[in-house]
């Protein structure tokens, strides 16, 4: 299970705002290419679930991972989560051929077509993300800049054991700083697959 804290900000000005703020507790940033797929009947999103293949800085990383049973409530994100590391190349080919996930060796995968007996896969496009990691406090913060194509997403996020907490302390922080935000609505593939901003 993933436990996210999730507060979206309302523009570039305010992204700036905080990465202006936390810029002496950055760690790393990653330019992320999000790629999902489905059943070739909508085997995998009938059953809440989404599959994704995600490459990291032009294909340094790759991992599949899969996700069931998300529930967004006030800023706070559950999801049931299963991912690991595949060969760039392979993900590529099955981004350019997604028929190629049957035969993928993979635990994640295998459980993909275990559970959901998929006829085949189909690609269903994706979305790209700037990602700036930042160790605040204790925590991991996660700065997203999300570009969908129709528009462009700004979202801290927060993986915690103690998820009102973390909330609590970011709250503070960005208000602090007089910095805009709200709770998180909806996930990044649910805006993706409605093809609008919130």
């Amino acid at each position: 299970m993933e436990v996210e804290v999730k507060l979206r900000l309302p523009d570039a000005e305010a992204h700036r705002r905080v990465t202006d703020v936390l810029a002496p507790f950055h760690v790393s940033t990653h330019r992320q290419e999000n790629c999902f797929f489905d059943g070739s009947a909508g085997e995998i999103s009938a059953s809440r679930a989404t599959l994704r293949l995600r490459f990291y800085d032009n294909n340094q990383r790759c991992v599949v991972t899969l996700k069931a049973k998300a529930v967004l409530v006030d800023g706070v994100s559950r999801v049931e989560e299963d991912e690991e590391e595949l060969e760039p190349p392979i993900g590529r080919d099955c981004v350019a051929e997604p028929g190629r996930l049957k035969d993928v060796e993979s635990r994640v995968l295998g459980r993909a077509r275990e559970e959901f007996r998929p006829l085949g896969f189909v690609g269903l496009g994706g979305f790209e993300n700037v990602r700036r990691v930042y160790e605040w406090k204790g925590l991991k913060l996660e700065l997203d800049e999300t570009d969908f194509g129709f528009g462009t997403l700004y979202e801290i996020e927060c993986e915690s054991a103690n998820p009102e907490d973390a909330k609590q302390l970011l709250e503070e922080f960005l208000k602090g700083n007089g910095i805009p935000y709200s709770y998180s609505e909806k996930s990044k593939f649910a805006i993706f697959r409605s093809g609008k901003l919130p």
